[in-house]
């Protein structure tokens, strides 16, 4: 369990020239991904101005006496059941 067999190495010295092997890879990969990123949050920033922009979408509240008047009703079912059995 002391040292690393030579498959170890390799893989280990593959992995590092995918790496490091050629000019400008790590750059390049860095790149990519900063531009995965702009795209990316470019693409959340238009999902939310399209979201903004549609104002025929309702409003949905909570009517306050309506949800009052119906937990009374069933408040009110429930003691009917309990009363018949």
């Amino acid at each position: 369990m002391g040292s690393l067999s030579i498959w170890h190495w390799m893989i280990v010295l593959a992995v590092g020239l995918l790496l490091f092997g050629g000019r400008g890879k790590v750059s390049d990969l860095m790149g990519d991904v900063a531009k995965g990123i702009k795209s990316f949050k470019k693409g959340l920033a238009d999902d939310d101005t399209t979201a903004a922009a549609k104002p025929d979408a309702p409003i949905k509240t909570l009517d306050h006496q309506a949800v009052g008047e119906a937990a009374q009703r069933a408040g009110a079912e429930s003691k009917v059941e309990r009363s018949m059995s």
